[in-house]
């Protein structure tokens, strides 16, 4: 009886052999997707939290808010959600203009950020589009770098 079984037996083995290797295959080539493509968006918003604490907060706040009159709001304007290459010619010039932001006028001037490595910046301007009230597509480091090599000031 278990003799006749037994090329069932042999082929339902093969065939679960056979389906583990493609799946295995199918994690390992996840794997490699989602180390070329960069850090995360998660670990990109966490990152840059991080950074943000330490190089951002004391000029615009924990909330994002700015202080008015002097250093502007992250959340919801035009220069934080819009532009992307604008935006990251800010981190890396400064800035050092009279800016009118929802009907308020700032003036402060922000130092150059041009000291962080690529990661940093993308990380630190994808957290603060997808936080505070914003949604917005990620930074990658890709995009940092290509604006560093023709920035100009």
């Amino acid at each position: 009886m278990y003799l006749k079984k037994l090329p069932l037996l042999i082929l339902a083995f093969a065939l679960s052999a056979t389906a583990l290797q493609a799946q295995t295959k199918a994690k390992a080539k996840s794997k490699t997707i989602k180390k070329s493509s960069g850090v995360g968006l998660k670990a990109s918003i966490a990152a840059g939290q991080k950074i943000f604490s330490q190089y951002c907060v004391s000029c615009h706040q924990a909330d994002a808010l700015g202080v008015p009159h002097m250093n502007p709001p992250l959340v919801k304007t035009t220069y934080v959600l819009g532009d992307k290459t604008k935006l990251i010619k800010i981190v890396l010039n400064g800035f050092d203009e009279d800016v009118e932001i929802n009907g308020e006028r700032y003036s402060n001037s922000m130092a150059s950020h041009d000291f962080l490595k690529d990661q940093e910046i993308a990380d630190v301007l994808t957290f603060v589009r997808n936080s505070f009230g914003n949604k917005a597509p990620a930074i990658t480091m890709a995009q940092v770098k290509a604006v560093r090599a023709t920035n100009k000031k």
